[in-house]
């Protein structure tokens, strides 16, 4: 993986981080990209080294997923079970979905498969296998949207 490939997982990740966070605190955008900016991207906490992330590409997904939000969450939630509903889904995973969607929507300059397997090892980060599969699930059908 090149080091701009690196940079820009670490974004994901740091993106879906941020999310999760303006989701439980209702924080102020530049209030959270600046702390995102300041203490978290490439610096080590609580000894863990966290890798340098492409601050612009993490910035795009944060801003434009929170701005797109009602359009990405319709999105999303017409991929979902019958019966199933935003609010049912992990607050993390709901941030993967958004991020991804967010990507393969806004983000054209991206491969759909490099998205959808990029928001895959997110999930892995934080879920089992069976999560992950439904991250690869629900992006597939959003690209399919999204893309073609």
């Amino acid at each position: 993986m090149t080091s701009n490939a690196k940079a820009r997982s670490a974004a994901r990740l740091a993106a879906v981080q941020a999310l999760y966070q303006h989701e439980m605190e209702s924080s102020r955008l530049i209030q959270l990209l600046d702390e995102f900016h300041q203490h978290r991207l490439g610096k080590e906490i609580e000894e863990d080294q966290y890798n340098q992330a492409d601050q612009p590409f993490f910035d795009d997904i944060v801003r434009g997923t929170i701005s797109r939000m009602e359009e990405i969450d319709e999105l999303v939630q017409s991929k979902l079970a019958d019966g199933w509903t935003l609010k049912r889904l992990d607050k993390t995973m709901l941030q993967i979905l958004r991020a991804g969607a967010y990507e393969l929507v806004a983000r054209q300059d991206v491969p759909k498969a490099t998205a959808i397997s990029e928001y895959v090892d997110v999930a892995h980060a934080f879920f089992d296998a069976r999560e992950a599969k439904f991250v690869n699930g629900v992006l597939d059908a959003v690209a399919k949207d999204a893309r073609d």
